[in-house]
């Protein structure tokens, strides 16, 4: 894990240590209420039927669907770069391409600064376009949000942040399914702690601010 942890039972926190222990409890350092700054680019990870709509959609959807909706907005008006990414399923998936689980929720406004990138694993950058358009646009920080959580959403933070890109996670803007016993919301989080401390985690959607993206045009 990233950071340092502070003196076990030091009772304090900075966000430079990335958390502190007392009596077998890791406390984490508390998410920001705002951005420390905007961002050119938007992710959004697999806002696809399959994981959002109907019986089988994660536990709080609709209310997932409004963040993530308002982030797309909100980076739209800013002329951020927007990327939504869709992932493959194998065959006999909810996510097979050409199948109703497979097509996005949100209608695509494909331009020179939106675009759906296809993938076939966790991390968007594997084996895909989305490092080369962020790197042609000068994109060095990100807006991340989506599903699943402990999967495609942890796997392409990661490689955003092993190419030195800065990723900024909403916690209200990701979401998973329970495991076994364990609550979709404590695997969310689970999903975040396991970044460690370099992400910078706000509350809120709402705290999220973006900005236009260079090298792109209309037409």
């Amino acid at each position: 894990m990233s950071g340092s942890a502070a003196v076990p039972g030091s009772g304090t926190a900075d966000a430079s240590e990335g958390g502190y222990v007392r009596e077998g409890i890791w406390f984490s350092v508390p998410p920001r209420e705002t951005a420390t700054a905007a961002a050119p680019a938007l992710i959004v990870v697999d806002a696809q039927n399959a994981f959002v709509t109907g019986p089988d959609a994660v536990p709080d959807a609709d209310r997932l669907i409004e963040r993530l909706a308002a982030l797309l907005d909100r980076a739209r008006t800013a002329e951020a770069l927007v990327i939504h990414l869709r992932n493959d399923g194998e065959p006999g998936a909810v996510d097979e391409p050409g199948k109703p689980g497979w097509e996005l929720y949100f209608p695509v406004r494909e331009s020179s600064r939106e675009f759906v990138v296809r993938k076939d694993g966790d991390d968007g950058f594997e084996g895909t376009r989305l490092g080369e358009l962020l790197e042609e646009r000068g994109v060095r920080r990100v807006v991340i949000a989506g599903v699943l959580s402990e999967m495609c959403v942890s796997a392409t933070a990661r490689g955003a942040l092993d190419r030195d890109i800065e990723v900024v996670l909403p916690r209200d803007a990701h979401g998973t399914y329970g495991l076994d016993d364990i609550p979709a919301s404590v695997v969310s989080r689970v999903a975040e702690h396991a970044l460690g401390s370099d992400p910078e985690f706000v509350r809120t959607a709402d705290a999220v601010r973006f900005t236009a993206v260079a090298g792109a045009t209309d037409g």
